[in-house]
C-alpha cells in the first residue's frame, strides 16, 4: 500500500478538492511517510521528518530515508524542501536525482545527525541538490 497524504488525513482536510487546504497548504503530519520518486519513476524512499527553521518558520528540509530493509539500516538525507515537488496525480513527491547519484549524496545515519544550521554543511547539501540556501 502506498503511503501518502490522503491516507494519513485524520481531520478530513483533503476531502474538499477545491475548498480544502491541500495541495497549496498542507498539514506537516500528513506528509510524513510520503513516498519520494525521481523523474524516471524510481522509488527513492520516504519522508521521515520535516525540519523547520524556527526563526523564519520556513520548511528547510525533508529527511528522506533511502536503502536498508524495512526502514532499518538505510541512510538518511536532508533534502532541501525546494528540491522536492508534489506530484498530486500520484500522491507523492518527486526529487530530480537518480538512484545512483543519491547513493553519493551527503547523508547521515539516525545516530549521527548533522548540524543542519551549519552554513558549510547547508551549502554542500544545497549544492548537491541544486537548491538555493535559505537559512535565516
Amino acid at each position: 500500500m502506498s503511503s501518502n497524504y490522503l491516507t494519513r488525513d485524520n481531520f478530513g482536510m483533503y476531502n474538499q478538492i477545491n475548498d480544502g487546504p491541500g495541495p497549496t497548504l498542507m498539514g506537516a503530519d500528513t506528509l510524513l511517510g510520503n513516498d519520494v520518486y525521481n523523474n524516471q519513476g524510481d522509488s527513492l524512499g520516504d519522508i521521515k521528518e520535516i525540519m523547520i527553521d524556527m526563526a523564519s518558520g520556513e520548511v528547510c528540509y525533508a529527511v528522506l530515508a533511502f536503502g536498508g530493509l524495512m526502514g532499518m539500516g538505510g541512510k538518511l538525507f536532508a533534502v532541501p524542501w525546494k528540491a522536492l515537488s508534489l506530484d498530486t496525480v500520484n500522491k507523492r513527491f518527486t526529487l530530480n536525482v537518480s538512484k545512483d547519484s543519491l547513493k553519493e549524496a551527503p547523508g547521515f545515519n539516525k545516530d549521527n545527525w548533522p548540524s543542519m544550521s551549519d552554513t558549510t554543511w547547508a551549502g554542500t547539501v544545497h549544492k548537491f541538490y541544486d537548491a538555493p540556501v535559505s537559512l535565516s
